[in-house]
């Protein structure tokens, strides 16, 4: 297979959050996932596999719907346990009413993973012995109250085997200039 006729790598598309709850995130990430296996940053995925073939297509798609949308808050409701891992859930019907927008666009490409309902979540812990995941889960729930954090546009990545590599940031129009 030459260079002119291998498939591009899929695309993912992520959530992308204010900087101090992407900090949060990403602390708490790496302070709890096996080191040797995170190799992305803490992300809210919205769609797992879109055709790579199709980037420039999906980027203009991005582009127009972030381009109508306003930043919208979301609430941190809770963890959900993985098995070998910890996820925390978030809620918002804003984010609801986007995923399932961007889906009508993609409807033909989804993937079963993309085609089930939608959970919202983001990872901080995964492939991990299950006793250090239940460890993990135990203690964040200990600790753990509802929180607000902000969604301010999309992000799209090219799937890389493992890591994944940045294809563009689609950021969410403003309310007005003054709109932090």
């Amino acid at each position: 297979m030459t260079a002119d006729t291998e498939e591009a790598p899929p695309l993912i598309v992520t959530l992308a959050l204010d900087s101090g709850s992407q900090a949060w995130f990403e602390a708490l990430r790496r302070a709890h996932f096996p080191p040797e296996r995170n190799l992305i940053p803490a992300h809210l995925t919205l769609f797992h596999h879109l055709p790579g073939q199709a980037e420039a297509e999906v980027a203009a798609v991005l582009a127009g719907v972030a381009g109508a949308l306003a930043p919208f808050a979301m609430a941190v409701t809770g963890l959900q346990p993985l098995g070998r891992g910890v996820a925390f859930t978030l809620e918002s019907p804003g984010l609801q009413a986007l995923r399932k927008d961007l889906a009508g666009h993609w409807q033909g490409w989804l993937r079963a993973q993309d085609r089930q309902p939608f959970r919202p979540h983001v990872t901080v812990q995964n492939k991990a012995a299950p006793e250090a995941a239940a460890a993990l889960l135990a203690a964040l729930r200990t600790g753990f109250s509802p929180r607000q954090v902000r969604a301010e546009g999309l992000l799209l990545w090219r799937y890389m085997g493992g890591p994944w590599q940045a294809a563009g940031r689609f950021p969410f129009a403003s309310l007005s200039p003054s709109c932090p």
